[in-house]
């Protein structure tokens, strides 16, 4: 039963939570806070263009149909069923959290996670670590449009070329310094990953208290039952099960092998809450942002759950394999 606890972030997301529902900041401290949370997150996204190196990025790269069966999944056929999803949810379920069930199936691939789990299935590493990546810059312009074009076809707007420009500033000019940069930090900054491990999870849990805090204000739990709970948790592993199913069957399909097929797997099937948050802070501005990331904190913990079971088993089946070939 150890697999299906939660991971240490998540209870630290829970502890935040809690603390922006008992004690949320407001006025004059949510505004330094702001501050220093959009510097956080600038510095997170540095970073993450700092640790890549080139190298990766071209061994990647050069794989192109796997890179692009990973893009239509994640902002393509991801989309489409969270769409589809959104139209079988119940009407009286608060906007906010059919919002964030739409914002969370248009989101880019996690890079951290999606990489941990290729490797422990023995998957293609390079190959995950570029697709990671490439879905994580794609995602600061296609996130923003899709949002755009999936709630304006829902009559609650539309694609706004300001936040773009916002993402674009907070997310990819820091990314683009980064890998500008990586040839001189680049190795310092990837064999200091401890040293530098709180970046990672501190901006997130600063975006989150934040978000929360003001939804609290605003009377977040006043609207929302645990009947709605339950069925974001149904919907986000509904959602999870669905893409998980097509990434492994549909790469079989297209002729891709073992190592593929599992890069496809968790990098397809995955969805970032480090970008995720601090995007949902730019594109909705002014919104009930906490119930907006909501199905996204509850679909985190569901994949980290069930692809950690998936990994271990693809291990298993990949050493039993290997013990049959030297049998033979």
């Amino acid at each position: 039963m150890r697999r299906f606890k939660p991971d240490t972030f998540t209870l630290m997301l829970l502890a935040t939570v809690a603390l922006a529902s008992v004690f949320p900041v407001s006025g004059q401290g949510a505004e330094w806070m702001g501050i220093a949370t959009k510097l956080a997150i600038a510095l997170l996204f540095f970073l993450h263009g700092a640790r890549l190196s080139r190298e990766v990025v071209i061994a990647g790269m050069l794989h192109w149909r796997l890179q692009a069966v990973i893009l239509a999944v994640t902002f393509g056929a991801f989309p489409l069923l969270g769409l589809a999803l959104g139209q079988l949810m119940p009407a009286d379920l608060p906007l906010a959290l059919r919002t964030g069930l739409l914002f969370l199936a248009v989101l880019p691939s996690t890079v951290q996670s999606s990489i941990a789990f290729t490797s422990m299935a023995g998957g293609n590493v390079a190959a995950a670590i570029c697709a990671a990546s490439a879905s994580n810059i794609a995602g600061m312009f296609l996130t923003p449009l899709l949002v755009g074009v999936l709630l304006s076809a829902g009559g609650h707007g539309g694609f706004s070329m300001a936040v773009l420009g916002q993402i674009f500033l907070q997310l990819l000019v820091p990314f683009i310094a980064g890998q500008a940069l990586q040839p001189l930090v680049g190795a310092w900054v990837r064999g200091h990953k401890k040293l530098l491990a709180p970046v990672d999870r501190g901006s997130i849990l600063m975006v989150v208290y934040l978000a929360f805090s003001a939804a609290v204000v605003e009377g977040l739990w006043h609207g929302i039952e645990l009947r709605d709970l339950a069925l974001v948790v149904l919907a986000d592993m509904a959602l999870l099960a669905l893409v998980l199913a097509l990434t492994m069957f549909g790469s079989r399909a297209l002729g891709f092998d073992r190592a593929d097929e599992i890069a496809i797997t968790f990098c397809g099937s995955k969805k970032s809450l480090a970008s995720g948050v601090p995007m949902a802070g730019a594109i909705f501005a002014g919104q009930s942002i906490g119930a907006i990331v909501l199905p996204l904190m509850i679909f985190h913990q569901i994949q980290l759950m069930a692809c950690a079971v998936i990994a271990q088993r693809y291990a298993r089946k990949g050493h039993l394999a290997e013990a049959e070939a030297l049998r033979g």
